[in-house]
């Protein structure tokens, strides 16, 4: 499985869901995993994010189909970014030794 960071803002509309029903984000949470991923841990943050999402999946297109999905309800805003460990990459740049 792949790894990918969800940075997400709320939209107006998601403050106020949130503000309503704060277990709405647990109930994302399955909805992510019933669409193929897998969050492995999730932060609430201060700054240019609300959330900083640590999320499993199997490809690309799965992790792309979970933020179109989550992003087109007009609730949040989703960066997602690929991640690797650090010795993967220190292992890339090594020329895979």
């Amino acid at each position: 499985m792949a790894t990918y960071l969800l940075l997400s803002t709320l939209t107006d509309e998601g403050r106020k869901t949130l503000k309503a029903r704060p277990e709405r984000l647990q109930e994302v949470n399955k909805e992510i995993e019933a669409m193929g991923g897998r969050v492995v841990s999730q932060y609430a943050v201060l700054g240019l994010y609300d959330f900083v999402n640590v999320v499993e999946a199997p490809s690309n297109e799965v992790i792309a189909r979970i933020s179109v999905e989550l992003g087109s309800r007009g609730t949040v805003q989703i960066t997602t970014l690929p991640a690797m460990s650090v010795e993967t990459f220190v292992n890339a740049i090594k020329g895979g030794r």
